[in-house]
């Protein structure tokens, strides 16, 4: 009789444990829907949260930088009663305000990807070390070019007009990596040294990324190395190197590490990408969401850092000295969209 009870009070517990469960909403709001990065994310909070048997909803910003959208998004999760927010924000400083509402509303906010700025504004971030993948192609790209990096022609191929973001931390990473003094390293731009052709802005797309290029190229049409923000970016400055016939004398490095950016460096067109993983923080992401629901509680900081740092590692299948690199392989079976 007693083993019969227990086993009924177990029996209990699970079927209270699962409808606790099922009672946490969870929402995940991105910059876009479309950006291969964006969509693995979803994919990966989806996958955790029908693990966790959670309820997860899901937003997103018609293109890099709807702020607007991002805001009504944050009142649907609030008004839905839901436990947290996972979100990567197009304005790090603008959304700050939304992101206190709800907070003083009892929902934790974690940032993935994209720090707000100031970070402690949110209540966790997980993300990419993205100065360190910055820094790690600017490293590569400058041991590349051996003696010649001091005559380096670079073009600089970042997100949107300058701000606190992971557009500043991978520019000025790289800026850094390659050797190069930087300004203020909490904006892009301002940096004097003769190397730099000039910054342009491709919004993180193909189309973006071909008409910096191309405007930079008539600035000098001799630029030799080009750094852009992720690998959408750099396919789309490939095609305007090679419109212009430089696209076999021209080195490009990039950062995101997606299956079609690998799959651009096995094919020559990107020299090397810093790889990080949406996936894992995503999937952390609905973990601790579920944890603050459920136990009060707030996920730990990675020691000596202020986030949570998913890891980075450079992708390339011309390794150099001095920098530790994955080939397109390993990278392959790492690799998300």
């Amino acid at each position: 009789m007693k083993k019969l009870l227990t086993t009924s009070a177990l029996a209990l517990a699970v079927t209270a444990g699962a409808a606790a469960a099922e009672d946490i909403t969870a929402c995940l709001i991105t910059k876009t829907d479309t950006n291969p990065f964006f969509v693995k994310m979803r994919e990966g909070a989806a996958a955790k949260a029908e693990e966790l048997g959670v309820t997860l909803k899901s937003f997103a910003g018609r293109i890099d930088g709807d702020h607007e959208t991002q805001v009504a998004a944050i009142e649907t999760c609030i008004a839905d009663g839901a436990k947290g927010i996972l979100l990567t924000p197009s304005d790090t400083s603008s959304i700050v305000s939304s992101v206190q509402k709800a907070r003083d509303a009892g929902l934790v906010v974690i940032a993935l990807d994209t720090p707000l700025d100031p970070i402690e504004a949110a209540d966790a971030t997980f993300a990419t070390d993205n100065f360190l993948a910055g820094e790690l192609i600017g490293q590569w790209a400058a041991a590349k070019l051996g003696d010649e990096a001091a005559n380096a022609k670079i073009a600089m191929l970042d997100l949107a007009v300058s701000q606190p973001t992971v557009g500043v931390l991978r520019d000025q990473g790289f800026l850094q990596g390659f050797g190069i003094d930087l300004g203020d390293p909490n904006k892009w731009g301002d940096e004097t040294d003769p190397r730099i052709v000039g910054n342009d802005v491709t919004a993180g797309n193909e189309e973006g990324g071909r008409k910096a290029m191309e405007n930079l190229l008539a600035t000098d049409p001799m630029i030799n190395v080009v750094y852009t923000i992720n690998e959408p970016a750099a396919a789309g400055a490939y095609e305007a190197l090679k419109a212009f016939g430089r696209e076999d004398d021209v080195l490009i490095v990039s950062v995101d590490g997606g299956c079609p950016g690998v799959a651009n460096i096995k094919d020559g067109v990107i020299g090397a990408t810093s790889q990080q993983y949406p996936l894992l923080m995503a999937s952390k992401g609905i973990e601790a969401i579920v944890d603050w629901a459920k136990n009060g509680t707030k996920p730990a900081l990675t020691p000596g850092k202020d986030f949570f740092d998913t890891g980075v590692a450079l992708v390339t299948d011309e390794p150099v000295e001095g920098v530790e690199s994955i080939d397109t392989d390993e990278g392959t079976n790492l690799c998300w969209g």
